[in-house]
């Protein structure tokens, strides 16, 4: 009578990967990954565009197949500085995105008043119907920020690294926007959550980025986010150590 090995348990590296790039079906909500990073949205009426600038051509048609399978058209130029921007039409797809990522900042403190005021000059005549605006001012800009429950898995993953994703012996780089210190914190929080601890990387260390080290949670990154694409340089993606 043959002799059958036991079931094996489960792999806990392979059971964490049901959560990784192939567990669902693509949706616009895996963008989020772009915001993460350096992605950028702008909104026009009841519609949004999202943009991101890309230091190689093989994440331009990566990011553009990405999005195509989200149902959004995307086009791409060249930079003054040698890179690609990424940019996918209006669409009202992406409203529900801007809402949940980018805020009005809250409006300026009100100046103390000067303690020995001038006087006033008459008054200037006013005309109906005209108001010229205050001068010094501007529209403010919203600031970027994840949502309330942000949380990141391997199709957002999967994005950020095809978008910024870069090897840095003997770790792994995740790019951050220039400008989004309101990002940091509350994306350093959701990598951890995926068991993906970082270190913070400011301008002066080759930041602003994440790193990710050791061997596990490299493992853990590779394994999340899946199979590099054909044309992904091997320093360009995580592999297995």
């Amino acid at each position: 009578m043959p002799l059958t090995p036991p079931d094996r348990p489960p792999d806990p590296v392979r059971q964490l990967s049901l959560f990784g790039a192939e567990a669902a079906d693509p949706s616009v909500a895996d963008l989020a990954g772009l915001l993460a990073g350096p992605g950028e949205m702008v909104r026009m009426g009841g519609t949004a565009r999202l943009s991101i600038v890309v230091d190689a051509a093989w994440r331009v048609h990566v990011l553009v197949a990405e999005l195509a399978r989200r149902g959004l058209a995307a086009t791409w130029e060249a930079t003054a500085d040698q890179r690609h921007l990424v940019r996918t039409s209006y669409a009202s797809t992406l409203a529900p995105l801007t809402l949940a990522w980018f805020r009005d900042p809250p409006p300026p403190a009100d100046p103390p008043p000067p303690a020995d005021p001038p006087a006033l000059a008459p008054a200037a005549p006013a005309v109906l119907g005209l108001a010229a605006p205050a001068p010094g001012l501007a529209a403010p800009v919203p600031v970027k920020r994840p949502p309330a429950g942000f949380h990141l898995n391997g199709r957002r993953l999967r994005l950020w690294v095809a978008a910024a994703g870069k090897s840095d012996p003997p770790g792994f780089l995740l790019r951050l926007g220039a400008d989004d210190e309101a990002c940091r914190e509350p994306v350093g929080a959701a990598l951890a959550a995926v068991g993906l601890p970082a270190a913070l990387l400011d301008a002066e260390a080759g930041g602003p980025a994440y790193r990710i080290t050791g061997r596990r949670r490299l493992a853990r990154l590779a394994d999340l986010i899946g199979d590099p694409p054909p044309t992904a340089p091997p320093l360009a993606w995580p592999h297995h150590p």
